[in-house]
């Protein structure tokens, strides 16, 4: 199996980091114009607010996607976690987490917060297992999401 490397976005991933993503929105029935927004100009949507995106790369393939986007000073979103489906089960989504939280370390962002919905038990359960707690919903940009959950650092 190819090794799996983690590596920062560029313009040039744009289709493909629109394809992982849409994969499972469109699987669960979740993609809504907030979804589109961002897969359709991530660049001015996370990384030119002071964000960034991660991609797992195995051999030639992009495979894996996770991103921190910019809320306000010290509290970022996690966006668009996502594992192709033949890629799920060896360990991607934690690179991907672990990366993220190593980022927001670095950054000494103080919040993480993320949304998601109920029909995404494995996502969260390993956000619980990291340490993200459930809070209220509300304020959310996704008709979709029924899940909030955030991580104080």
């Amino acid at each position: 199996m190819d090794q799996v490397e983690l590596i920062l976005y560029e313009d040039k991933y744009a289709a493909d980091f629109k394809r992982l993503n849409l994969e499972w929105l469109d699987k669960y029935n979740l993609t809504e114009d907030h979804d589109l927004m961002i897969l359709d100009d991530p660049r001015a949507t996370v990384l030119d607010s002071g964000g960034v995106i991660y991609l797992a790369r195995a051999g030639n393939e992009i495979v894996g996607s996770a991103g921190l986007m910019k809320e306000h000073e010290g509290v970022f979103e996690l966006v668009k976690m996502a594992v192709t489906e033949k890629w799920q089960g060896k360990g991607i989504s934690k690179l991907l987490l672990d990366k993220c939280l190593e980022t927001a370390r670095q950054w000494d962002i103080k919040k993480i917060t993320l949304f998601s919905n109920s029909q995404l038990q494995r996502a969260i359960k390993m956000y619980e297992k990291y340490g993200f707690r459930h809070i209220k919903l509300e304020n959310s940009p996704l008709v979709t999401a029924d899940v909030r959950m955030e991580l104080i650092l």
